[in-house]
């Protein structure tokens, strides 16, 4: 049995999981988990992670991405299909403050994460025995107004050939659009659990200062526009 993990997001609508997991069945399918959420009740758009497994002597991987992509232009969705034998490629990116990064490394160590950590890159050096001690390489690259443009290029080289994606573990500098653009995969971000409500500068001040009580983590997606990616988990 081939253990595979399905990412859909679609205009939401009645239906969509029915869909999928009748597509699954009929795919010799068994889902092991289903998490999903809608962005608005109504004409929001709508997400859905899927891990299941297939048996692919009755249907091979070629078979269910074809059924998967012909469901996908009925309901206008971007999906990806990924499979359990390939490990990506985790970069992460941090400043000075260590707790996130010490939580990623902790669970890549115990299995608990199944991916690779190529590299970590910081604007400072913090960190640095923390991740030579996992035997990760460790890459500083100070960041002051004169010089962002030219650590992001070099940023954008150590990541696009060694790297599947980029998860920033308070990492305290905001990236262009343009290096967003230039990557090209995903990227992100662990911020605090204020998200939607407080976004961009000084966040804990800003919930502070509305009294709020209980804090905790979120991670979300960086686009173009801070602070306001899909998020993934609160």
């Amino acid at each position: 049995m081939q253990r595979a993990v399905l990412l859909w997001q679609c205009p939401d609508q009645p239906g969509i999981i029915a869909r999928l997991s009748g597509l699954l069945f009929e795919h010799s399918g068994n889902i092991l988990s289903s998490d999903q959420y809608t962005s608005d009740a109504e004409h929001g758009r709508f997400f859905i992670r899927i891990e299941f497994l297939f048996d692919e002597e009755v249907y091979t991987r070629t078979h269910l991405e074809g059924a998967l992509s012909i469901t996908a232009q009925e309901l206008e969705a971007e999906w990806g299909l990924y499979y359990a034998g390939r490990v990506l490629r985790m970069a992460i990116a941090v400043s000075r403050y260590d707790h996130c990064l010490a939580d990623l490394l902790y669970r890549v160590r115990s299995g608990e994460l199944r991916v690779d950590v190529p590299l970590v890159v910081s604007n400072h050096e913090d960190t640095r025995t923390l991740v030579e001690g996992h035997g990760i390489p460790f890459h500083c690259l100070p960041v002051t107004a004169q010089t962002r443009a030219a650590q992001e290029a070099r940023l954008l080289e150590l990541l696009r050939d060694s790297s599947d994606f980029l998860v920033l573990a308070r990492y305290m500098q905001v990236l262009t659009p343009d290096f967003l653009r230039a990557y090209g995969k995903d990227v992100i971000n662990i911020h605090h659990s204020f998200l939607p409500s407080f976004k961009g500068a000084d966040p804990y001040r800003q919930a502070y200062d509305r009294g709020v009580k209980i804090i905790g983590a979120t991670a979300h997606f960086a686009t173009t526009d801070l602070d306001e990616g899909p998020i993934i988990e609160q």
